[in-house]
Protein backbone atom coordinates (compact mmCIF):
# COMPACT_ATOMS: atom_id res chain seq x y z
CA UNK A 1 0.00 0.00 0.00
CA UNK A 2 1.23 3.47 -0.97
CA UNK A 3 1.58 6.07 1.67
CA UNK A 4 0.53 9.46 0.82
CA UNK A 5 0.14 12.31 2.98
CA UNK A 6 -3.45 12.17 3.28
CA UNK A 7 -3.60 8.57 4.89
CA UNK A 8 -0.85 9.15 7.13
CA UNK A 9 -2.61 12.69 8.48
CA UNK A 10 -5.35 9.93 9.07
CA UNK A 11 -3.90 7.29 10.54
CA UNK A 12 -1.84 10.09 12.96
CA UNK A 13 -5.32 11.19 14.24
CA UNK A 14 -6.87 7.83 14.47
CA UNK A 15 -3.64 6.22 16.55
CA UNK A 16 -3.23 9.24 19.15
CA UNK A 17 -6.96 9.88 19.23
CA UNK A 18 -5.60 13.19 19.43
CA UNK A 19 -8.16 16.25 20.42
CA UNK A 20 -6.92 19.28 19.25
CA UNK A 21 -7.63 23.26 21.48
CA UNK A 22 -6.51 26.61 19.99
CA UNK A 23 -6.36 29.12 22.97
CA UNK A 24 -5.53 32.24 21.73
CA UNK A 25 -4.57 31.56 18.37
CA UNK A 26 -6.46 30.37 14.87
CA UNK A 27 -5.10 28.48 12.27
CA UNK A 28 -3.68 30.78 10.07
CA UNK A 29 -1.53 30.43 6.54
CA UNK A 30 0.92 33.04 7.72
CA UNK A 31 4.08 31.64 8.38
CA UNK A 32 5.11 29.97 12.03
CA UNK A 33 6.83 27.93 14.27
CA UNK A 34 4.80 25.80 16.18
CA UNK A 35 7.18 24.54 19.08
CA UNK A 36 6.53 21.36 21.05
CA UNK A 37 7.66 19.47 24.20
CA UNK A 38 8.74 16.05 22.51
CA UNK A 39 7.83 12.82 24.23
CA UNK A 40 6.90 10.51 21.38
CA UNK A 41 8.69 9.83 17.98
CA UNK A 42 4.76 10.07 16.76
CA UNK A 43 4.94 13.82 18.16
CA UNK A 44 5.77 15.27 14.59
CA UNK A 45 3.24 13.55 12.54
CA UNK A 46 0.44 13.76 15.37
CA UNK A 47 0.85 17.69 15.08
CA UNK A 48 1.40 17.97 11.53
CA UNK A 49 -1.73 15.44 11.13
CA UNK A 50 -3.89 17.57 13.49
CA UNK A 51 -3.17 21.30 11.84
CA UNK A 52 -6.09 22.02 9.51
CA UNK A 53 -5.77 20.26 5.91
CA UNK A 54 -4.74 23.61 3.71
CA UNK A 55 -2.09 24.24 6.10
CA UNK A 56 -0.18 20.62 5.78
CA UNK A 57 1.61 21.18 2.47
CA UNK A 58 3.35 24.21 3.81
CA UNK A 59 3.80 22.86 6.79
CA UNK A 60 7.12 20.67 7.77
CA UNK A 61 8.45 18.72 10.85
CA UNK A 62 11.41 19.44 11.60
CA UNK A 63 13.17 15.91 12.50
CA UNK A 64 16.47 13.94 13.28
CA UNK A 65 17.52 11.90 10.37
CA UNK A 66 19.30 9.50 12.25
CA UNK A 67 15.83 8.31 13.10
CA UNK A 68 13.91 8.88 10.11
CA UNK A 69 16.49 8.01 7.56
CA UNK A 70 16.99 4.38 9.41
CA UNK A 71 15.29 2.13 6.90
CA UNK A 72 13.20 2.32 3.69
CA UNK A 73 9.27 2.24 5.63
CA UNK A 74 10.77 5.47 7.73
CA UNK A 75 11.96 6.97 4.85
CA UNK A 76 9.55 6.55 2.84
CA UNK A 77 6.51 8.14 6.02
CA UNK A 78 8.86 11.53 6.39
CA UNK A 79 9.22 11.81 2.32
CA UNK A 80 5.40 11.63 2.17
CA UNK A 81 4.53 14.35 4.95
CA UNK A 82 8.07 16.39 3.62
CA UNK A 83 10.00 16.09 6.73
CA UNK A 84 12.52 18.62 6.77
CA UNK A 85 15.75 16.05 8.47
CA UNK A 86 18.55 17.28 10.03
CA UNK A 87 21.52 15.54 10.42
CA UNK A 88 22.70 15.89 14.18
CA UNK A 89 26.00 14.29 13.53
CA UNK A 90 27.13 17.03 10.78
CA UNK A 91 26.22 19.81 12.73
CA UNK A 92 29.15 22.56 11.06
CA UNK A 93 29.25 26.27 12.33
CA UNK A 94 28.92 26.94 8.56
CA UNK A 95 26.48 24.59 7.63
CA UNK A 96 23.99 24.88 10.95
CA UNK A 97 20.26 23.42 11.67
CA UNK A 98 18.99 27.01 11.85
CA UNK A 99 20.51 28.24 8.40
CA UNK A 100 19.19 25.04 6.96
CA UNK A 101 15.82 25.66 8.37
CA UNK A 102 15.83 29.36 7.04
CA UNK A 103 17.08 28.92 3.54
CA UNK A 104 14.31 25.38 3.54
CA UNK A 105 11.27 27.22 4.84
CA UNK A 106 12.00 30.03 2.25
CA UNK A 107 9.28 32.57 2.19
CA UNK A 108 7.26 29.68 2.08
CA UNK A 109 7.26 27.29 4.80
CA UNK A 110 6.23 27.07 8.55
CA UNK A 111 7.92 24.64 10.65
CA UNK A 112 7.32 22.46 13.49
CA UNK A 113 10.34 22.00 16.07
CA UNK A 114 10.97 20.38 19.27
CA UNK A 115 13.10 22.79 21.42
CA UNK A 116 14.19 20.57 24.04
CA UNK A 117 16.10 18.69 21.05
CA UNK A 118 15.48 14.77 21.98
CA UNK A 119 12.46 13.49 23.91
CA UNK A 120 12.25 13.88 27.45
CA UNK A 121 12.44 10.87 29.54
CA UNK A 122 9.53 11.74 31.55
CA UNK A 123 6.86 14.39 32.24
CA UNK A 124 9.15 16.79 32.53
CA UNK A 125 10.18 19.03 29.82
CA UNK A 126 13.85 19.87 29.02
CA UNK A 127 15.75 23.00 29.07
CA UNK A 128 15.11 24.25 25.69
CA UNK A 129 18.09 24.20 23.37
CA UNK A 130 18.75 27.65 21.67
CA UNK A 131 18.20 26.69 18.09
CA UNK A 132 14.49 28.30 18.43
CA UNK A 133 16.36 31.22 19.90
CA UNK A 134 18.53 31.65 16.87
CA UNK A 135 16.06 31.02 14.14
CA UNK A 136 13.82 33.69 16.01
CA UNK A 137 16.44 35.77 15.66
CA UNK A 138 16.89 35.56 11.79
CA UNK A 139 13.77 35.80 11.22
CA UNK A 140 11.66 38.36 13.87
CA UNK A 141 8.63 37.61 11.38
CA UNK A 142 7.73 34.45 12.15
CA UNK A 143 4.77 33.97 14.60
CA UNK A 144 6.09 31.51 17.18
CA UNK A 145 3.08 29.32 18.22
CA UNK A 146 3.85 27.03 21.59
CA UNK A 147 2.41 23.29 21.47
CA UNK A 148 1.68 21.32 24.33
CA UNK A 149 0.75 17.57 23.04
CA UNK A 150 -0.40 15.93 26.24
CA UNK A 151 -0.19 11.54 26.51
CA UNK A 152 1.76 10.73 22.87
CA UNK A 153 4.72 9.15 25.35
CA UNK A 154 1.76 6.73 26.68
CA UNK A 155 0.74 6.10 22.77
CA UNK A 156 4.08 5.10 21.86
CA UNK A 157 6.46 4.29 24.48
CA UNK A 158 10.03 4.97 25.11
CA UNK A 159 11.79 1.54 23.05
CA UNK A 160 8.22 0.24 21.38
CA UNK A 161 8.08 0.16 18.04
CA UNK A 162 4.22 -0.21 17.83
CA UNK A 163 2.07 2.55 18.74
CA UNK A 164 -0.73 1.89 21.33
CA UNK A 165 -4.20 3.47 20.29
CA UNK A 166 -5.26 6.23 23.10
CA UNK A 167 -6.57 9.32 23.91
CA UNK A 168 -4.02 12.57 22.87
CA UNK A 169 -4.34 16.32 23.48
CA UNK A 170 -3.03 18.91 21.41
CA UNK A 171 -2.91 22.45 23.16
CA UNK A 172 -1.87 25.46 20.27
CA UNK A 173 -1.37 28.69 22.90
CA UNK A 174 -1.13 32.63 21.78
CA UNK A 175 1.63 33.37 19.40
CA UNK A 176 4.71 35.21 20.66
CA UNK A 177 7.86 36.78 19.27
CA UNK A 178 11.16 37.17 20.10
CA UNK A 179 11.08 40.95 21.87
CA UNK A 180 14.02 43.35 20.96
CA UNK A 181 17.03 42.74 22.53
CA UNK A 182 15.92 39.87 24.54
CA UNK A 183 18.77 38.00 26.26
CA UNK A 184 18.66 34.21 24.95
CA UNK A 185 18.29 32.42 28.05
CA UNK A 186 15.31 34.89 29.26
CA UNK A 187 13.61 33.86 25.74
CA UNK A 188 13.88 30.21 26.22
CA UNK A 189 12.50 30.03 29.50
CA UNK A 190 9.53 32.39 28.57
CA UNK A 191 9.22 30.12 25.75
CA UNK A 192 9.21 27.13 27.69
CA UNK A 193 7.12 28.63 30.50
CA UNK A 194 4.17 29.13 27.54
CA UNK A 195 4.64 25.81 26.80
CA UNK A 196 4.25 24.47 29.64
CA UNK A 197 1.46 26.63 30.86
CA UNK A 198 -0.72 25.04 28.25
CA UNK A 199 -0.76 22.20 30.42
CA UNK A 200 -3.20 23.18 32.60
CA UNK A 201 -5.34 25.34 30.31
Amino acid sequence: MRVTAPLLAFLGKMLSGASVRWIGCQPDNCQRVYFANHTSHLDALVLWSCLPKELRPVTRAVAAKDYWDRGPVRRHVAKSFNVLLIDRKKVKVHKSPVELMIREMSDVYSLIVFPEGGRAAGEEMGEFKSGLYYLSKKRPDLELVPVYMDNLNRVLPRGEILPVPLLSCITLGPPMWLEQSEPKTEFLARAREAVKRLKDM
